[in-house]
């Protein structure tokens, strides 16, 4: 980012604890900064894209208090490429100017920027010092979004064949971090990266 702070993308497949494991590091010190709450603020009623959102979608995706009908816009750029391109284009400079904005106000000493899409859109590689990949079985992952959202197996799946795979999310991984289900297990991993991003922050 243009703040010159050092910074890490975190980054997984749906389902894999990626706010799970930005808590943890949000407890350590490090500034989280969720690019999937940004958006959600954006899109809330009175949110900054709404009317551009509405002006290009209409009003049959927009829900009576003004806000992003989430569900029907989730189902219309799933199936139509150009209206997903549409909603990128309203929404990725207003998240990337929210994003420079809270890493200038912070103080912490390095910052973590949690990015569902982050290979998927091109753009962070280079954003990021480094991009940690959480990590977990492709069946954990199902069994978890199945557990929370209520969603069909079919549905998770179609979701996670949408993203990259996770061979090529961690190819692209400068960090690795397991998250398979057993919590005692994380804590040891973000200790050790913590200090690492410290090192690299030069603290």
């Amino acid at each position: 980012m243009t703040t010159g702070r050092f910074s890490v993308g975190l980054t997984g497949g749906i389902g894999s604890g990626k706010s799970t494991v930005a808590d943890m590091f949000a407890t350590r010190g490090a500034a989280i900064i969720d690019t999937d709450l940004i958006a959600h603020a954006l899109t809330a009623a009175g949110g900054k894209a709404m009317p551009a959102i509405q002006s290009q979608f209409g009003a049959a995706l927009v829900t009576a208090d003004g806000a992003l009908d989430r569900s029907r816009m989730r189902t219309l750029v799933f199936t139509d490429t150009t209206a997903r391109h549409t909603l990128e284009a309203i929404l990725h400079p207003l998240i990337r100017e929210e994003c420079e904005r809270t890493a200038t106000a912070t103080q912490a000493p390095y910052l973590i920027f949690v990015v569902p899409l982050l290979l998927e859109s091109g753009q962070w590689r280079q954003r990021v010092g480094r991009i940690l990949v959480i990590d977990c079985s492709e069946a954990e992952q199902i069994a978890r979004v199945m557990a929370r959202s209520g969603l069909e197996e079919s549905q998770v799946r179609a979701i996670m064949s949408s993203q990259v795979s996770r061979t090529e999310r961690l190819a692209a991984a400068d960090d690795i971090l397991v998250n398979d289900g057993n919590p005692a297990d994380l804590s040891p991993q973000v200790d050790r990266l913590h200090t690492l991003y410290l090192a690299q922050a030069g603290q």
